[in-house]
């Protein structure tokens, strides 16, 4: 797979009365990888079972028949993070070209109820609500999740630095919310691991608690972007 992001899409002709969005929504897969489209951001991951490779993303909007993408973070050509580039969208039913690859629908942003863009704006330190992140800060740690796939990057978008990211699959049932990884940029022995905690929402804010990958307590807050 090339790192030029095109979407080259085959095709058919959408009706006017479509909602290329509604179509776009959600999470795909090819042979190599997943891209997540979820609220006003996507990011695209390539892996394998053992394995991370890369992974790319940011802000995207539809201008007419057209996909505007604009990068905030790319672990293979970080040259392009800042820079914004305009496809022409075409989708047919349940499968895309997505770079010159063949893509299949996974969701369309159910049965999980997390579907969206989530920032992490605060955490709780021995019980007490630490001091809320600027979340206009060049410097994010965001979780993008579609139906059942998530996928969490750490970034500065002005810097061009990458900090880390991981993802998987995931599911709510009963206040618990279960993540299954299926890579991790820092660590492939975690690749297989399901980690467990507990969940609910409150506004746009999402209460994230439970231990970590490390093993240590956390209480996370997480604000959706919209």
């Amino acid at each position: 797979m090339t790192t030029t992001l095109l979407f080259i899409l085959s095709l058919i002709t959408l009706q006017p009365s479509v909602d290329i969005s509604k179509n776009l929504h959600g999470a795909w897969k090819s042979d190599s990888g997943v891209v997540i489209f979820s609220g006003n951001y996507f990011s695209y991951a390539d892996f394998t079972k053992t394995e991370f490779q890369y992974t790319y993303g940011g802000t995207w909007e539809i201008d007419g028949n057209k996909l505007v993408l604009t990068y905030e973070f790319d672990t293979k050509t970080p040259d392009r993070v800042g820079s914004s580039e305009g496809v022409n969208l075409l989708i047919n039913g349940k499968s895309m070209d997505f770079d010159g690859n063949k893509f299949s629908l996974i969701d369309h942003g159910k049965p999980g109820k997390l579907n969206g863009a989530w920032l992490f704006s605060n955490r709780y330190r021995d019980g007490k609500l630490g001091t809320p992140r600027d979340v206009s800060s060049p410097r994010k740690t965001l979780k993008i999740l579609s139906g059942t796939r998530f996928q969490w990057v750490a970034y500065n978008k002005d810097t061009k630095q990458f900090m880390g990211t991981g993802g998987g699959t995931y599911t709510t049932k009963n206040g618990k919310y279960t993540e299954n990884i299926d890579f991790f940029s820092k660590d492939n022995s975690r690749v297989g691991a399901s980690l467990e905690f507990d969940f609910s929402i409150e506004g746009n804010d999402w209460n994230h608690k439970g231990l970590s990958s490390k093993g240590d307590p956390i209480h996370e807050i997480w604000s959706l972007q919209e």
